[in-house]
């Protein structure tokens, strides 16, 4: 399979625990892979047929600035989830960084994997 993937998507939202950070906005940086076969897509030369990356990071931008967060697990997990829902990805994985979050790191962060629900097709009893 083939991953479509989108490195440090910058996203200026409320998030955090602490009363000061539910005040302010503070940046969050997104690294998103979405496993789907490309090969149709890159034979068509048809962006139609494939994961449309503009279209992605408006997506998870809206979705993290909706309403306030408090915990980056929270951001990674409804990512995840929107991601496979919305699109055609049957694995994803989301790295939620948040800099400047503790004072002697560059960086913290949560990265998940989730992947698509199997569907079974139904059975013919007949």
């Amino acid at each position: 399979m083939d991953i479509v993937f989108i490195k440090q998507l910058q996203v200026d939202t409320i998030i955090g625990v602490y009363d000061w950070e539910k005040s302010i906005l503070q940046r969050l940086l997104l690294d998103l892979a979405l496993t789907a076969d490309q090969r149709t897509a890159a034979a068509r030369d048809d962006i139609s047929l494939t994961l449309d990356y503009a279209v992605i990071a408006e997506k998870v931008t809206t979705l993290i600035t909706a309403e306030p967060i408090e915990l980056i697990e929270t951001v990674a997990e409804r990512v995840a989830e929107m991601l496979l829902t919305e699109f055609a990805t049957s694995k994803v994985e989301v790295t939620v960084s948040k800099p400047g979050a503790v004072a002697n790191a560059q960086s913290v962060g949560v990265h998940i994997v989730r992947t698509a629900p199997v569907t079974t097709p139904p059975q013919d009893y007949a």
